[in-house]
C-alpha cells in the first residue's frame, strides 16, 4: 500500500517482512475492491426476484474473499489494517472493535424482535441494517468469548455473506481456536468453517512486537499513587491505544452487565474502588482477564483487616491477571510486598504480593495474553 510505504521511507515505521507481505495482500484485496457497492438488499419474491437472486448468485462468486489477518499482540496487525480501511475505495464501510459490533447486533437484534414480535428470525432484517450501512466491515480484535455471541454468529455471517458483504479482521487467535474450550463449541464448529472459506487466513509472523518496544522501560507499578503516577499510567494507557479515543465498555456476564469507565482495543482502566470496593465475583474478575491484555489500576491503598472485603476482592482479581498474563500497570500506596504489612490476611497476601512482583518483570511482560 501507498501509505505504508510511504511511511517506511519516512521513517515512521521499520521495515518488516511480515509486515510488507501482509500489505502487499491488502493491496490486492484494495485493487480488488474499487467502487464496491453492491445492493445490500434481499431480492424480493416473484419472477423479478428470480432474475435479481440469478444476478446476486453471480455476484457472490465474483465477490472477492476478505483476509484474517492473526499473529502475536503488536505485531503491526490493526495499522496495517487501518491503512487499508483508509484507502479502500468502498463507498459503503466501516472500522469497528469486533466486541463493540456484537453489543451493537445484540442490541439490534432484541430492538427488531421487540418491535416486530410477528418476525421468528430476526437475522435477516438484521443483516439489511448492518449490509446497507457497509459492504466492507473491517474487525479489529475478533474475538469470541461469550456463549450469546457464539448463538447467532454463524447465522449473523451467513446472511451478511450471502448480501456480498466483504469482511476483513484482526486477531490474535487463528480461526481453529476461536471459542476453544468453551461450552457448546461443537455447534460453533460450522461458523470457523464458513470464516475460513470466506476470508483468506493470512499468519503476521513479525518477529518484532512493536507495541512492547514502545511500552520497553515504562515503568508498571508507581508509588505513591499521586498525580505524577497518573500522568505515567496515561502515557502508558496513550501507547496501548494505538491512537484509539478511549471510551466506557460494557461487558456481558450471565445476566449481568459490568461497566468498564474506560476502554481502548485490548485494554481497559479502573480506579480500584470500582474494581474492589464493590461486590464484583470470580466470574467478573475472569470477563476482564480474557478480555483485556492490559489493565491499568489506579489508586491501590494499603491493605488491612479493616478493608479486607476490598482486600479479598483484590487477591481474586490478581490471580485471574495472572493466569491469564494480563499486563498490569498499576498506582499504589505502596510497593507490593508492603501493601498489607499486618494483621488478618496479611500471610494470605503474601503469594499475591509474589505474583504482583513478577508481573512487573520483563519476562512476564513478554509472554502472550491467554484468552
Amino acid at each position: 500500500m501507498p501509505e505504508y510505504r510511504a511511511r517506511i521511507a519516512a521513517g515512521s515505521i521499520a521495515s518488516d517482512p511480515a509486515q510488507a507481505s501482509a500489505a502487499e495482500r491488502l493491496q490486492d484485496l484494495w485493487a480488488k475492491l474499487r467502487g464496491y457497492n453492491p445492493s445490500p438488499k434481499t431480492p424480493p419474491n416473484g419472477w423479478v426476484g428470480k432474475l435479481l437472486r440469478r444476478k446476486q448468485v453471480e455476484d457472490i462468486e465474483d465477490r472477492p474473499n476478505g483476509l484474517y489477518l492473526v499473529g502475536d499482540v503488536g505485531r503491526g496487525k490493526s495499522m496495517l489494517m487501518d491503512l487499508f480501511f483508509e484507502a479502500a475505495d468502498v463507498p459503503r464501510k466501516k472500522r469497528i472493535h469486533f466486541h463493540e459490533f456484537m453489543q451493537d447486533a445484540h442490541r439490534r437484534f432484541h430492538a427488531i424482535k421487540r418491535a416486530n414480535p410477528e418476525i421468528d428470525d430476526p437475522i435477516p432484517p438484521l443483516a439489511d441494517m448492518i449490509a446497507e450501512e457497509a459492504a466492507l466491515l473491517c474487525f479489529d480484535e475478533f474475538q469470541v468469548h461469550a456463549i450469546v455471541d457464539a448463538m447467532i454468529l454463524g447465522r449473523l455471517f451467513e446472511a451478511l455473506f450471502a448480501r456480498l458483504v466483504v469482511v476483513v479482521a484482526t486477531s490474535n487467535t487463528l480461526p481453529d481456536d476461536l471459542y476453544k474450550g468453551k461450552p457448546g463449541r461443537d455447534a460453533f464448529l460450522p461458523f470457523i468453517g464458513l470464516l475460513k472459506k470466506k476470508l483468506d487466513v493470512l499468519v503476521l509472523d513479525s518477529a518484532r512486537d512493536y507495541r512492547r518496544q514502545r511500552l520497553h522501560g515504562l515503568k508498571a507499578w508507581h508509588v505513591p499513587a499521586d498525580n505524577r503516577a497518573d500522568r505515567a499510567l496515561d502515557v502508558v494507557f496513550n501507547e496501548l491505544s494505538g491512537g484509539t479515543e478511549p471510551k466506557p465498555d460494557h461487558l456481558t456476564i450471565a445476566c449481568r452487565t459490568l461497566t468498564v469507565p474506560l476502554s481502548v482495543p485490548g485494554a481497559a482502566r479502573f480506579d480500584f474502588h470500582a474494581l474492589c470496593g464493590v461486590p464484583l465475583g470470580p466470574g467478573d474478575y475472569l470477563a476482564l482477564a480474557t478480555h483485556y491484555r492490559a489493565i491499568l489500576i489506579e489508586g491501590i491503598p494499603r491493605l488491612s483487616p479493616d478493608n479486607f472485603d476490598e482486600a479479598r476482592r483484590f487477591v481474586t482479581l490478581i490471580d485471574a491477571l495472572y493466569e491469564h498474563r494480563v499486563k498490569l500497570y498499576a498506582s499504589a500506596a505502596a510497593l507490593p510486598d508492603e501493601l498489607y504489612r499486618s494483621g488478618e490476611g496479611a500471610q494470605i497476601f503474601e503469594r499475591t504480593a509474589s505474583r504482583l512482583e513478577e508481573m512487573q518483570s520483563e519476562t512476564y511482560l513478554a509472554l502472550p495474553h491467554l484468552t
